[in-house]
């Protein structure tokens, strides 16, 4: 199928292992190799007729364990592997700096340090594991980084960089969930929204999954090729793709699910082309890794802002459209006066959802300071869209 708009590698993302003594010289050494890594994979894609529009790493959880007084100590190797990553234009995910379920309360003042003081680090907080369940100490650890993040910097995009993260496995691409485990290793996500769009606009209904499956097929396999390729040169794992078809700007998911129900999204049958799109990327025949579900980045997609804007879903619909299977709550804009206490709840719910359902899923809220629900976020990043303040409660 020649897509009009064709699938761009949202992300290639390297996985790679440091010890746990950051300031150690040989992990900026194994991060400029990792640099290399990604600098030849843009290459070997671009020479195969692939737009890579990020280059990333992912790097095991070394501070999870971390006291208050280690992790105060990990300010400045962490200051100068962030200047590492933005002068080679890469970004780095640094793991959960939470896994067990604990609060901390020095960890949300320490998280808004980080943000002020780098720019292309990502973490997140662990609210849900599979041998864990619901983290419901480690989800109000969560919702006070929330809190505290909404003043770290401007317009509340301190939160931009950090996700509270239920059952997500190592390898995933993704940001700011990522993180890494085992062999260094090699993934990629697509972003595919407006192939699935393509597909729907002209597919009879009761053909339309495996029309997308068919499509999705004669991209990502040639996609799956060269990666596979550019691991075996590397010797590195290659975990496979993230087959969510993730939407930005030009390329709305929104906008593919009302090709399909001739509605606009959060009407009914919204549900059940999420299903469809989630039944399609998971029945794909390529090595898979991360979400593989559906994303609703509100934030990211003008379609989606667009719709929220006209009252025709709230944050308890994604919870719904999540259940069969977004990928949870991602990039929503919130009142910045929502409470620690409400944001532990939601947190709680999609954990609870995460464990019930056995499935990844995530929740990256953007505290909006000064604003309330109904009125409007405004950015002036060009990958986001302005979009009202959603209600939480």
């Amino acid at each position: 199928m020649n897509a009009s708009k064709p699938v761009r590698v949202r992300t290639l993302t390297v996985g790679l292992s440091l010890t746990s003594d950051l300031a150690d010289d040989t992990n900026f050494d194994r991060v400029e190799g990792a640099v290399a890594v990604l600098k030849r994979g843009q290459k070997a894609f671009a020479a195969a007729g692939h737009e890579v529009q990020t280059l990333r790493i992912a790097i095991n959880p070394v501070l999870a364990g971390q006291t208050a007084g280690e992790r105060e100590r990990s300010l400045g190797p962490l200051e100068r592997l962030d200047a590492l990553a933005t002068a080679s234009g890469v970004m780095v995910g640094i793991g959960p700096v939470i896994e067990a379920d604990r609060d901390d309360v020095d960890v949300a003042p320490w998280a808004t340090e980080l943000v002020r003081r780098t720019r292309s680090l990502y973490f997140s907080a662990v609210v849900a594991s599979q041998d864990g369940g619901t983290h419901s100490d480690g989800a109000l650890a969560a919702a006070r980084i929330m809190t505290s993040l909404s003043q770290a910097v401007p317009d509340g995009m301190g939160n931009f960089r950090f996700a509270a993260a239920a059952n997500i496995p190592a390898g995933t691409p993704f940001f700011p969930v990522a993180w890494h485990a085992g062999p260094q290793s090699l993934a990629m996500g697509v972003e595919s929204a407006s192939l699935v769009e393509e597909v729907f606009a002209s597919a009879p209904r009761q053909r339309a999954g495996a029309e997308l499956v068919a499509a999705l097929h004669e991209v990502l396999i040639p996609l799956e090729r060269t990666g596979a390729e550019w691991a075996a040169r590397e010797q590195r794992i290659w975990r496979g793709i993230d087959t969510s078809p993730a939407p930005l700007q030009d390329r709305s998911i929104a906008a593919a699910i009302e090709a399909l129900t001739h509605m606009p999204f959060g009407s009914v049958s919204t549900l059940e082309a999420c299903s469809i799109i989630t039944s399609a990327v998971r029945s794909l025949n390529v090595t898979r890794c991360g979400y593989c579900g559906l994303m609703l980045p509100v934030l990211e997609d003008p379609v989606l802002a667009q719709r929220a804007g006209e009252g025709r879903y709230g944050i308890r619909d994604l919870l719904l459209y999540s259940s069969v299977c977004g990928t949870g709550l991602d990039v929503v804009p919130i009142p910045g006066d929502t409470s620690v206490d409400t944001l532990h709840g939601l947190l709680k719910d999609v954990a609870a959802l995460s464990v019930r359902l056995s499935k990844p899923l995530s929740a990256r809220l953007l505290l909006m300071p000064g604003r309330k629900a109904g009125e409007m976020a405004r950015f002036n990043d060009p990958l986001l869209t302005d979009c009202v303040v959603m209600k939480v409660d």
